[in-house]
């Protein structure tokens, strides 16, 4: 009997099909958990029980990945936007793994006042992430312009000393700002300039409204923000350049490597970022925003073997202003500048391991140097030649450093009802220059700090805490806070702190006289030093459905300081200022926070937010609080028919008050005007998702300076006004590229 080729070709398709069934390589298919595709470049590392094998791997394009192992052992999975997963695999098994998304960030892993690490819905601190996927959404350059999108957060602008925020209604002298757990060094006027806090190589921020006294000392009254750079825990070899163009006259460039092999990994950054400068009207040479140079410079040496993990980092931050003058007649060949020049170094080693089953130990020792130097030079513009002016006041030089060693005991497990943490938080800072009295001050702070985290069942979570401080010149209390979480159910959750504040006053508000172009103010070296107490509750609800989440959150703050530290005209007609004691300022407000999205095309935020700020002084009667309010909204909408990513932010900033005294002690309040705010950006992945264009408009509104009204107030209260407030440089148009290469 003859047998067609028909039939022949269809045995031999069904035999084809039956030996693919049989030789099908062991492994791991990953996929979406709730689309259901399959997920690729995900990171696999495989691992035997008894480590003496540890093999990465990455998923194909189909979201397979091979098991190299020999004997059963267990695998690890991480990628972005993702939970990591562990679990075990066999030798010739296949597993199919359904990997979940993060929701809203709740699953991001935080260190910030943490024992160990931890997810953020487990700390029982409120914390606020915001990740590696935000900042380049926004396409924020540096920590200014991603707080500057917050909600209750305000920034403000000098054209010399940069910007600055307040949180809570506090201003910057009270907000602790960290980078990897370290106190960034160099506040001028009192606050870090944050246009100087670069994010080109952040992994993510972590952000605590609240006091936080107890575990960071001094500067931590309204909260904590800390920027967690960059680690590269699992690929080979990975590399990203980044440049940035913005049609204002910004120019910034990027790039950061980084190897691992075995138990070591490094890791190499730099950034260079340049702004021309802007005025919103024509002034000549002299702008109203300063141009400015910087460069950025960072590396790290890391070992983690077993339990121990053990860093050695070093950043360099490097920035010219100039602020220059108008020409000067007869010719208009000639001109005044002045340069001010930043340099600021921090070397840090930290070590972290397990020294028993459940005790952790960490430790932190780094050194920062600071200096701030003005040049006064005359520029010949036909020949292009300058020199330093001849007179000695056109040229100064202010230099900081920076001592820390914090180390922290703790015992940590998740499911013991008691667990503690004591550490020492040792700091001395000195500062040399012949605008400081006497030409050199120094200040320290050696403290001891105790928390017990109590857990008396499983919905309830107590921690109390102590700090003990020596100050070196003045009297530390003793600081104490109580922390308060309690779950209603797995969705609902409540917060609540209460904590004792003290600040000192730092170096540059005792001793420094500081005077520029733009200003002149005199340190007061009988200064007071601030003691406050702080309460925040929250009550946040979140729910996940398999394709659809959403969550809201409502908190409530209240401040209140004594001795609050302010500046007062001593000159009105010189405009000099210095630093005084006012009896109170009392702080308190709200945020609502309303969280939905639709997995994975479409999020969208939405926050309302009033600052309410009261101060009290000893001359006056006591004056009305005063509200400021914030709206915010967001979106974020993935086209995925062409995988386009389209994102939209608005803010509205409503009327913000300011007060200040007079030589006379009179006191006078202004408001500033409320304005708007709407950027918009386009992004495509392209090339394995390896390159990422982005396109975008920033200040669609086009603000640039917002009047300031006069506020006749009560109390005393006298109306300032007539002049404005700089809040951007206008409307602007960017375009960003970011290159990104691994290898596993």
């Amino acid at each position: 009997m003859l047998i067609s080729k028909k039939t022949i070709l269809l045995f031999a398709a069904l035999f084809g099909f039956f030996l693919h069934g049989f030789s099908q390589k062991a492994g791991i298919t990953i996929k979406d958990s709730r689309n259901g595709e399959t997920i690729a470049f995900a990171h696999v590392l495989f691992e035997s029980f008894n480590k003496q094998s540890q093999i990465s791997g990455i998923t194909d394009i189909n979201g397979f990945v091979e098991n190299p192992l020999k004997e059963k052992g267990v695998f690890t999975i991480s990628y972005v936007g993702y939970q990591k997963l562990y679990d075990t695999i066999s030798p010739g098994k296949h597993l199919q793994i359904k990997l979940k998304p993060l929701t809203y960030n709740i699953d991001e892993v935080v260190v910030t006042g943490q024992y160990t690490p931890q997810a953020v819905d487990k700390s029982i601190f409120r914390i606020k992430v915001i990740g590696a996927k935000q900042i380049d959404q926004r396409a924020s350059s540096n920590l200014s312009e991603l707080m500057a999108g917050e909600l209750n957060i305000r920034t403000s602008n000098d054209g010399a000393l940069g910007s600055s925020i307040t949180l809570q209604g506090l201003s910057g002298e009270h907000i602790k700002f960290l980078v990897d757990g370290v106190p960034v060094i160099g506040r001028m006027n009192g606050n870090i300039d944050l246009n100087q806090l670069n994010l080109y190589n952040v992994a993510h921020i972590e952000i605590i409204e609240g006091p936080m006294s107890v575990i960071y000392g001094s500067n931590a009254l309204a909260g904590v923000i800390n920027i967690i750079t960059k680690e590269n825990n699992y690929a080979s070899y990975q590399t990203n350049a980044n440049a940035y163009v913005e049609s204002v006259g910004v120019y910034n460039f990027s790039a950061d490597a980084s190897v691992r092999k075995g138990r070591w990994s490094g890791s190499l950054a730099g950034a260079r970022n340049f702004f021309d400068g802007y005025s919103a009207q024509n002034t000549g040479r002299s702008n109203k925003w300063k141009p400015k140079r910087q460069y950025n410079a960072d590396g790290s040496l890391q070992y983690a073997h077993k339990e121990l993990k053990a860093r050695l980092s070093a950043s360099y931050f490097n920035e010219l202003l100039m602020d220059k003058g108008n020409l000067l007649s007869p010719y208009f060949e000639t001109a005044f500048d002045n340069h001010f020049k930043t340099n600021r170094f921090t070397t840090k080693a930290d070590i972290n391991t397990r020294l028993f089953k459940d005790r952790y130990l960490n430790v932190i020792a780094s050194y920062a140097y600071y200096d701030r130097v003005k040049n006064n030079y005359f520029v010949d513009l036909t020949t292009l030649d300058k020199s330093l002016t001849l007179s000695p006041e056109d040229q100064d030089t202010s230099k900081f450093n920076q001592y820390l060693l914090r180390a922290e005991f703790s015992k940590s497990t998740e499911k013991s009802p008691f667990n503690y943490q004591l550490g020492i938080d040792l700091n001395h800072e000195s500062g040399t220059g012949k605008r400081i009295l006497n030409k050199r001050q120094e200040l320290g702070d050696y403290a001891a700090f105790l928390s017990i985290k109590l857990k008396p069942s499983v919905r309830l979570m107590l921690q109390p805490g102590l700090r003990y401080s020596y100050n070196t010149k003045y009297k530390a209390p003793l600081v104490y806070s109580l922390n308060l979480k309690y779950d209603f159910s797995p969705e609902t959750s409540f917060r609540a702190s209460y904590g004792k504040g003290f600040r000192s006053p730092s170096l540059k508000e005792l001793y420094l006289e500081f005077v520029d172009v733009n200003h002149n103010i005199i340190g007061n070296e009988h200064l007071e030093a601030e003691y406050s107490q702080n309460v925040n509750l929250a009550l946040r609800y979140s729910h996940e459905k398999d394709t659809y989440d959403y969550g809201a959150e409502l908190s409530l703050f209240y401040n209140n300081i004594d001795n609050s530290i302010s500046l007062l005209s001593l000159d009105s007609e010189s405009s000099i200022y210095t630093y005084i004691n006012v009896d109170k300022m009392i702080t308190q407000g709200y945020q609502l926070n309303f969280n939905n999205r639709i997995y994975p095309w479409l999020e969208i935020k939405l926050g309302l937010g009033q600052t309410g700020r009261k101060h009290v002084f000893k001359q006056t009667n006591e004056n009305d609080m005063i509200y400021s309010t914030d709206v915010i909204s967001q979106l974020n909408y993935l086209w995925r028919l062409t995988d386009l990513r389209f994102n939209v932010y608005y803010k509205y900033s409503g009327d913000y008050p300011e007060v200040f005294l007079d030589d006379e002690n009179q006191v006078y309040r202004s408001i500033i005007s409320a304005y708007n705010t709407l950027d918009i950006s386009v992004s495509k992945q392209l090339w394995k998702n390896r390159i990422t264009l982005q396109i975008g408009a920033k200040n669609l509104f086009d603000n640039t300076n917002v009047s300031i009204k006069g506020d006749s107030g009560s109390g005393g209260i006298h109306a300032s006004g007539g002049s404005s407030s700089p809040v951007g440089w206008g409307r602007t148009y960017f375009v960003r590229m970011n290159i990104s290469l691994k290898k596993f």
